[in-house]
């Protein structure tokens, strides 16, 4: 019994002998992999750096270069914008002068329409005065031939009939003719009834006489016939 206490012992001592070694083992393997990783992680950290230093001179220079082309741009848009104003302030200009020019036409025309409108109501009648004169002229010369020692009753009627007929003729040049329904049916638009007299020879509601002459203008009644109707 004795002899095995000691081997006991003696394998115990060799377990833990083992065990510490292999624990020793462990931990210079560990330290070794620590070493190993910390490299690792410094060359990673330092690429990294190199990484964002090309990175951010990359982003310099290319930010730098916008910058100088929006300069550039703003600088050709201010141009652009300034020579388009100076056109369009000229262009308002010559229109301007265009409107103060087409004004000043349209208060010309409208100062000759007044005036002719007003000549026109003032002058209206001269066309148809100078008719007149015609009618005027042969009633002279009838009241001439009238007064003459030699005249007679036929000269007298025949110069009568004849400034008649002129005014007439005047008269229905200015779209004025004569109603003279003798023996037409009686029309109560244009004939105004005097009388009626009953007549066995003639159809009943006829214009047997005309006691004055009517007339019209341009087709609209100035004055009704006055007649006797047949009854």
């Amino acid at each position: 019994m004795d002899y095995l206490v000691p081997l006991a012992l003696r394998g115990g001592v060799k377990r833990l002998s083992f065990y510490n070694e292999q624990v020793v083992e462990s931990g210079v393997s560990n330290s070794m992999n620590t070493d190993q990783d910390v490299s690792e992680i410094e060359e990673s950290a330092v690429l990294q750096d190199e990484n964002n230093t090309l990175e951010t001179g990359a982003d310099s220079t290319a930010s730098d270069a916008p910058d100088s082309e929006d300069e550039s741009v703003s600088q050709v848009s201010v141009d652009e914008l300034t020579q388009q104003l100076v056109t369009a302030q000229e262009e308002a200009a010559s229109n301007w002068d265009k409107v103060l020019r087409i004004q000043a036409e349209m208060e010309n025309i409208k100062r000759r329409s007044q005036k002719d409108i007003e000549n026109a109501h003032k002058f209206a009648l001269d066309g148809f005065v100078k008719a007149l004169l015609e009618v005027k002229d042969s009633l002279t010369m009838g009241l001439k031939t009238a007064n003459e020692e030699k005249a007679t009753i036929e000269h007298i009627i025949e110069g009568l009939e004849m400034t008649d007929k002129v005014f007439l003729s005047t008269m229905e040049k200015f779209g004025v003719k004569a109603i003279r329904p003798e023996g037409e049916t009686f029309n109560p638009e244009f004939h105004e009834a005097v009388t009626m007299v009953p007549v066995p020879d003639k159809e009943s509601n006829s214009v047997l006489e005309v006691v004055q002459t009517g007339f019209t203008l341009n087709g609209r009644l100035v004055r009704p016939a006055m007649v006797i109707v047949v009854q």
